[in-house]
């Protein structure tokens, strides 16, 4: 049972119980333990203003006179939760009239059930909410499920790669560890078994991929956690170094809000101005994502980053010197 099961079965018990019900009860019924129990009720009483009373000796009810009245709130997902579902519910709706449409439908009907549990049966005009894509590139569908079954079955996986930087193609045999949605787009982690170390490929770049009949070597999730995400971006890799960025007033007031790393460390400058430190390994997409900001952020630190910064600058700007 998930925690909107959770809630609503604990709402229904609160809502018919002519006596305070124990904790003991409760977990029966939900099939949680006893700190989860507690961690709902608060859950009903702070944030969804349900009339709770009682303690963890005689039990719980709903306050006397206000049992009929309260009901659930309309929509009491998160912002997380919502954007999950929506994402989820207009994905859906992009399949088309493909193989996934008719297996996914079920799982359509559910969602949209689910959004008019959250309305009181009535239905939410959720084209009112958008979910827009960014920066979407196409993908070969062939390639996506052929890697996606590798992931899954555990299976080693063989395929062309052209690397978009160098646009070189090379034949690469790999174990898949996961499959990752990330910035709109999808990626292979992998072990490549020639260079004996874990990458992580576009899947948008994978050509001619096959299952192959060897099992996947597994790799932990520690050691996955720590390669694919102890440095900035998809391309990360053991962090080389940290870079310290320092942004405009004007741009502060964004990047201040924002996570761009698990690690990262920021803070206030006297002036205004914000600086951002995070790991990287891989300097390219860190390097892309700050010189969005363009006149509003500098990298401080280290040297060579800042190089490679003023490098494509003043390459970006030779592009404007000619005739």
């Amino acid at each position: 049972m998930d925690r909107y099961e959770r809630i609503n079965a604990l709402h229904r018990i609160l809502k018919s119980a002519r006596y305070p019900v124990t904790v003991p009860r409760l977990q029966e019924e939900l099939g949680c333990s006893r700190a989860t129990v507690y961690r709902d009720l608060a859950f009903l009483r702070d944030a969804l203003m349900a009339p709770v009373v009682g303690d963890g000796e005689a039990g719980f009810r709903y306050e006397s006179g206000d049992a009929g009245r309260f009901e659930l709130p309309g929509l009491w997902l998160n912002s997380e939760e919502l954007h999950a579902l929506l994402a989820a519910q207009q994905l859906l709706a992009r399949t088309g009239g493909g193989v996934l449409s008719s297996a996914l439908a079920p799982l359509h009907q559910r969602i949209e059930g689910l959004l008019a549990e959250h309305a009181g049966g009535k239905r939410w005009p959720v084209e009112r909410v958008r979910v827009i894509p960014h920066r979407t590139r196409r993908t070969d569908e062939h390639a996506f499920r052929t890697a996606a079954s590798a992931v899954l079955e555990r299976k080693r996986l063989a395929f062309e790669y052209r690397a978009r930087s160098t646009d070189e193609k090379t034949r690469r045999i790999v174990s898949p560890q996961r499959i990752t949605h990330y910035r709109d787009n999808w990626y292979l982690d992998a072990w490549d078994h020639e260079r004996e170390a874990l990458r992580s490929f576009s899947v948008d770049r994978i050509g001619n991929a096959r299952v192959l009949e060897e099992e996947a070597l597994d790799i932990g999730d520690d050691q996955l956690d720590q390669h694919l995400s102890s440095s900035y971006g998809i391309f990360s890799g053991e962090p080389k170094g940290w870079a310290t960025i320092v942004f405009s007033p004007k741009a502060s007031r964004w990047v201040a809000d924002e996570h761009w790393h698990s690690m990262q460390q920021g803070r206030w400058l006297p002036d205004g101005r914000y600086e951002l430190k995070v790991p990287y390994g891989t300097s390219r997409e860190l390097l892309m994502d700050v010189l969005h900001y363009g006149s509003d952020a500098e990298i401080i630190e280290p040297k060579s980053l800042r190089e490679q910064a003023r490098s494509l600058l003043s390459l970006a700007l030779s592009q404007y010197d000619r005739d």
